[in-house]
């Protein structure tokens, strides 16, 4: 089985090797490198569908989790989309990368969109074990674990939409959110990703070797919390708004939805 899980995971890998090749190749031509956003989510569903062509379990052991990854997938891949992720202009924080870059920036940012396939590829070991080892739960951990997800997808689609929403009203340029979610956390949409990894996790437990998805979910907090996720937000959001922004960060908690502080 170890081995079955191995190959699996390198077709992963492959797959969105390719992917980010192509996805590098455009942001060449349009100069927007926050596509490779696009590509990652969207890699998650094509690297389900490769598991999914010749699973050696039953499709009640996979199909449920599987159904929750593409909804997942599919719904963050249209968000960024719909932001301009693949057509807009670049988010600041990549053309902070590029300025930071200078002339080596074209060569990075190959490395950076590959690193990305490779993050996707060490991350579908939350979902590959299902497809090749039966489950010993009896149903009990998945159903915990696909409830726990889709509870971390409808609260990333709630905190998106309400930032969305926000956003869309030109009377809120260069303002703060502070409505819905976001009055109670400053990042609620990192928050409720890491919450539908914790159900990947959780899902994960239901099967022996299933483990491994525990280091998916501390994967994916790390990223949030320390790498591309949180700090790299945080300091775009100073830079943009400024004073405003460090009120902010006196009276609402960075992560977990809490109730808010006096400044």
């Amino acid at each position: 089985m170890i081995r079955e899980v191995a190959l699996r995971i390198v077709e992963a890998w492959l797959l969105c090797a390719i992917v980010q090749a192509g996805l590098w190749a455009i942001a060449q031509r349009t100069k927007n490198a926050a596509i490779v956003d696009v590509g990652w989510a969207q890699s998650f569903t094509a690297v389900v569908l490769v598991f999914a062509i010749q699973p050696l379990t039953p499709k009640s052991a996979w199909l449920p989790l599987a159904l929750v990854v593409v909804v997942w997938s599919t719904r963050l891949t249209c968000y960024l989309v719909s932001r301009g992720a693949a057509t807009g202009r670049e988010e600041g924080r990549y053309m902070e990368l590029r300025k930071r870059w200078g002339l080596r920036s074209s060569r990075r940012l190959f490395g950076f969109f590959q690193l990305q396939g490779v993050l996707t590829a060490i991350l579908s070991t939350a979902f590959v074990v299902p497809f090749v080892i039966a489950p010993w739960d009896g149903g009990v951990v998945r159903g915990l674990g696909i409830a726990v997800a889709a509870t971390g997808v409808i609260g990333e689609t709630l905190a998106d939409y309400q930032l969305a929403r926000w956003k869309a009203d030109p009377a809120n340029v260069g303002k703060v959110c502070e409505v819905g979610l976001w009055q109670y956390s400053r990042h609620p949409n990192y928050f409720f990703e890491w919450i539908t990894w914790l159900g990947f996790a959780i899902y994960g437990i239901a099967f022996a070797g299933g483990w491994i998805a525990l280091f998916d979910q501390a994967l994916i907090f790390a990223t949030i919390w320390t790498v591309t996720g949180i700090p790299a937000t945080e300091a775009q959001a100073l830079r943009s708004k400024g004073d405003p922004y460090r009120r902010y960060q006196q009276t609402t908690s960075v992560f977990v939805p809490l109730p808010r502080k006096r400044a």
